[in-house]
């Protein structure tokens, strides 16, 4: 049978029902409250035709509601998409055609979307998004039913990749696979795994990472906290006023958090846990970060959305010198090993593609068989990634291959770039991509954004850089900008950076 993912619930339903289980803008609701709701949300689901395995899709920014329907698509044997809110309406339109979904969920920041949306549906309001039928309205005229409870190895959602190749897939991740990953690591003991956390959440739900933060504390029958998305304001406001003990950021929410002006007068002493990752986390970004917020633990998840997404975890006694720029140690579910070419294993501190095998592992992409077992071979996942491993155990990840810059045939690694320049005081944010060179094949090109107020040269940088690092990949040219492209999930989307440039 397998784990299920509304096991949390019940376990909370029993033990604490009146418990607080969400908490959004004025609205607060128990575990008892959340049940009951999910319940009849199932039944509306089944009323609406929604027969197991059906992918039920929801184009939502954070709430309280979009927590329900993670549980309650669980509840009625159906399979959930999370749409990614950054995309166009002929991406999410594409995504919904290509997995097939018969009902979307929409609120307010995205019904204007829904008359581009050429797939067939049965569109249902949420949030303020009262066009039509709504998520309130069938959970009050729908009877509560059974949770099928049919997990394992069945499918629970197709997350779609976040679009840093160009091209997204939807990923299968069966109940099990999210399971392993949120208990693993819970199970580490660095993140919020008990059920007097409060864990909030800012990064979007849609994305794995926040996602799978989410089941760790439903596990735990934890309080969530939600906020629509990512404002440093309303980041700060929520920890203060809700007592908030753990949260899940990318690196450029601590970047912007870092930068508030208000920080210094606010008061985040509840605050115990930062789980971050999604991308690279600067070095001189994150010694600030725990200068600034010394009672805070932080620790560093790395993996892919293909792994659920966790792979690897560097806790906080670890963030110490000479390993912060690590992504830490095989978490309890998973096994690493860093390959060659061939496939075979490389020794200790040889650079290779980073190999990861666990219950973790996605099933499948959907619909797409080749690409499938071009990733998963031999029970591993081949991630992407180049690193190295060193004699205890600790993953460096260098780069993605497809973003190694290889200049004059040597190979740089954009990431150890990008934390030279980061170092410098004036950089607030900056992505190293490879450029088209006549002589060179390709150059290493910087995009920099300069923190507010600040000033700098190209000459002063590529000085910075030269000081840290070796010459030939200090960066040949510098672009400044005033924003860099983001994904959804916060990653910076190198592919349009090349694009736009390659194409100038």
């Amino acid at each position: 049978m397998g784990g299920y993912l509304t096991q949390g619930l019940h376990r909370a339903l029993q033990q604490r029902p009146d418990a607080v289980a969400t908490i959004c803008g004025e609205r607060t609701r128990t575990f008892a409250e959340q049940a009951d709701r999910v319940a009849r949300a199932a039944g509306a689901l089944l009323g609406l035709g929604v027969r197991p395995g059906d992918r039920v899709a929801i184009l939502s920014q954070n709430s309280d509601h979009y927590a329900e329907l993670l549980l309650a698509v669980a509840w009625a044997d159906a399979v959930v998409v999370p749409v990614n809110i950054r995309w166009s309406a002929a991406e999410i339109d594409l995504s919904l055609h290509d997995c097939e979904a018969g009902v979307l969920f929409v609120d307010e920041a995205f019904a204007g979307l829904v008359p581009q949306l050429t797939r067939e549906l049965t569109v249902i309001g949420m949030g303020e998004n009262r066009d039509g039928r709504h998520l309130d309205d069938l959970i009050a005229e729908a009877g509560p039913v059974p949770d099928v409870r049919r997990g394992g190895g069945s499918p629970a959602g197709i997350f779609y990749t976040g679009g840093t190749t160009g091209t997204p897939k939807g990923v299968v991740l069966s109940h099990d696979n999210v399971l392993a990953s949120a208990m693993g690591s819970a199970a580490t003991g660095h993140l919020h795994n008990s059920p007097d956390d409060r864990v909030l959440h800012v990064a979007p739900m849609f994305h794995i990472a926040c996602f799978t933060s989410w089941l760790i504390g439903s596990l735990a029958g934890a309080t969530h906290v939600m906020v629509p998305g990512f404002q440093p304001d309303a980041v700060l406001d929520a920890i203060e006023r809700h007592r908030v003990t753990a949260t899940f950021l990318v690196p450029t929410m601590v970047t912007m958090l870092l930068a508030d002006p208000t920080l210094p007068k606010r008061d985040v002493s509840t605050l115990r846990r930062v789980l971050y990752g999604a991308s690279p986390m600067p070095q001189s970004t994150l010694e600030t970060a725990m200068s600034v917020l010394p009672g805070t633990r932080f620790t560093q998840a790395y993996g892919m959305t293909e792994l659920s997404p966790v792979a690897t975890l560097l806790g906080h006694e670890d963030h110490v010198p000479g390993r912060l720029r690590s992504a830490g140690r095989a978490a309890p579910h998973t096994e690493v090993r860093v390959v060659g070419e061939d496939g075979t294993v490389l020794p200790v501190g040889e650079v290779g593609e980073v190999a990861v095998r666990g219950a973790n592992a996605m099933i499948e992409y959907w619909n797409r068989p080749k690409e499938t077992a071009e990733a998963l071979r031999d029970g591993w996942m081949h991630t992407g990634d180049a690193g190295y491993l060193d004699a205890d155990g600790y993953l460096f990840v260098v780069d993605r291959y497809k973003d190694m810059v290889i200049t004059g045939g040597e190979n740089v690694y954009s990431v150890e770039v990008e934390n030279a320049l980061a170092g410098h005081s004036a950089v607030a944010m900056c992505a190293v991509i490879g450029l088209p060179d006549p002589r060179w094949g390709e150059r290493v090109h910087a995009v920099v954004v300069l923190a507010e107020g600040a000033a700098a040269t190209e000459e002063e940088l590529r000085e910075h850089v030269r000081g840290l690092i070796a010459g030939y990949k200090v960066p040949r040219s510098v672009e400044f900008v005033d924003a860099l492209p983001i994904s959804g999930p916060g990653k910076i989307l190198k592919h349009e950076l090349r694009s736009a440039r390659s194409q100038g």
